[in-house]
């Protein structure tokens, strides 16, 4: 069978070879890369026994044929290590009526370790076979978690630097202080006077700015992304999912074939995007339930068929989720059109010139598979009140995000499908709203002693990667304007 390539979803760029998809990151035409095809896992219960590292290999290497398998084997080796708590690396635990799958077991606390522990090996794997003599320049912007988990990955890797941009005010306190603090010759931080979409529409135009791109040629860099724009980033998520459904069906949770549903807390799109490409490798889905914060934008164009950024951005408890423009709903569009890329095409300019798009009822049919909800912050702290009440069970923020969003759908659709929840932090990360959720006296207290606070009333350790985060250095200070990005990094790339 012919291997797997990749084309955007504008069009331009086809027949593309894994390699380059990953070190382009964006494509030349402005796109997001997508398989040409997508990998039939077949019979699940062949699998069930595999280990996570196992599973990842028996996924990822389709999708990336150029490296051989021990290439691949050698790279989940290096990824999935001592770097994660526990060997399980993605759990599953059964309680308050569903199952959490915990995707915050790695070395920042967040999901988005679980695929970018990885993307540094294949990428520099790929751009060995590019045979590719210039610096890689990871170029990210995050809305709280990405970006110290790309740090993490990229810092002192030979031939990188990495630049992650954030909005200054719209990421938690232990969010910031992870990254300000972050360690690594190669590794730069850039604090935005803006919201996250200013950070990533900054990251957007650079991509696309060809005279800014030559420059950077010309002295010996190249960008990439380290975003779930990345494939890089969203085919490694789809592995965590497959390794849910399979331990339920080991431990007798689910029979063979048995359907379930996904709920995932999500802003940017790319994690229930992996959902979703799941189910087109052969993962039972019922339903895919996308949970929203109050920046409801998926909720309303699941409800209407019209995607609107023309709205003001809230800053929520669940910052993370704190974002209008949603990047990978891209690929979606191009999914549920037939693969049409002058269809996306017009959907992006519509959504450039006039600030939102609208899809017919004819593609909203093909959209069935998801179900959009959201959860204001009085339903997200009770969230987090009544599972830790009930069953012992300590949320964070977005997590308690997609549970109030799940009981919502179960108590209007009476759908009593199994539900895996996806885990997506640890509520350390988010310790004052956590424990303002558990009505603890968080006045004058500040978020590192709120840490220790809700550690001695649930008597759950601190997770490592934040013990002693508040006495840490700081070794990135830089504040720039929006508009000034461009000349920020010129700066620190000396050009």
């Amino acid at each position: 069978m012919k291997n797997i390539m990749y084309n955007s979803t504008r069009g331009e760029d086809i027949d593309v070879s894994s390699i380059e998809a990953l070190v382009r990151g964006i494509a030349y035409d402005g796109g997001l890369y997508v398989p040409t095809r997508f990998y039939d896992i077949g019979d699940l219960n062949r699998l069930m026994d595999l280990s996570y590292k196992d599973l990842a290999l028996e996924i990822i290497r389709a999708f990336f044929p150029e490296f051989s398998e021990t290439e691949i084997l050698n790279y989940i080796e290096g990824a999935y290590d001592n770097k994660f708590n526990t060997s399980q690396i993605a759990p599953i635990v059964n309680t308050a009526g569903v199952y959490f799958l915990e995707l915050f077991h790695g070395p920042t606390l967040a999901f988005k370790d679980m695929a970018l522990t990885l993307l540094p090996y294949l990428l520099m794997g790929a751009s060995k076979k590019n045979n590719n003599p210039a610096e890689i320049v990871i170029l990210t912007a995050t809305s709280g978690d990405t970006g110290k988990a790309a740090l993490e990955a990229f810092k002192d890797v030979k031939g990188t630097k990495i630049i992650v941009l954030f909005p200054s005010e719209g990421v938690s306190e232990i969010q910031k202080r992870q990254m300000i603090t972050q360690e690594g010759n190669n590794t730069f931080v850039i604090a935005i006077k803006g919201c996250f979409d200013d950070a990533q529409n900054a990251v957007k135009q650079i991509f696309a700015d060809k005279e800014f791109n030559n420059i950077a040629k010309n002295k010996g860099y190249i960008l990439s992304s380290a975003n779930s724009i990345n494939v890089g980033r969203l085919i490694p998520q789809t592995v965590y999912y497959f390794y849910a459904y399979l331990q339920m069906l080991k431990t007798g949770a689910l029979t063979a074939k048995e359907k379930i549903n996904i709920v995932v807390p999500t802003g940017n799109f790319g994690n229930i995007l992996a959902a979703y490409y799941c189910t087109k490798m052969g993962l039972p889905v019922n339903k895919l339930i996308c949970a929203s914060n109050e920046n409801n934008v998926l909720y309303d164009f699941f409800k209407t068929g019209m995607y609107d950024k023309r709205r003001t951005l809230r800053p929520t408890i669940s910052p993370s989720m704190d974002i209008i423009i949603s990047s990978n709903l891209e690929r979606l569009l191009y999914d549920i059109s037939g693969e049409d890329a002058e269809f996306v095409r017009n959907m992006m300019k519509d959504l450039n010139e006039k600030g939102y798009y609208e899809v017919s009822d004819r593609l909203r049919d093909n959209m069935n598979l998801f179900y959009g909800g959201y959860a204001d912050e009085s339903d997200t702290l009770a969230a987090i009140e009544d599972v830790y009440n009930k069953s012992n069970y300590l949320m964070d923020t977005h997590t308690a995000v997609a549970y109030s969003v799940y009981k919502n759908y179960f108590n209007t659709t009476g759908d009593n499908t199994k539900t895996v929840v996806a885990s997506t932090a640890s509520p350390f990360k988010f310790a004052r709203s956590v424990c303002d959720a558990l009505k603890m006296d968080t006045k004058n207290a500040t978020d590192f002693e709120l840490v220790r606070l809700l550690s001695n009333k649930t008597d759950i350790p601190i997770p490592s990667p934040i013990y002693n985060l508040e006495t840490k250095p700081i070794f990135h200070n830089i504040l720039c304007e929006k508009d000034d990005v461009r000349d920020t990094i010129k700066n620190i790339l000396g050009i």
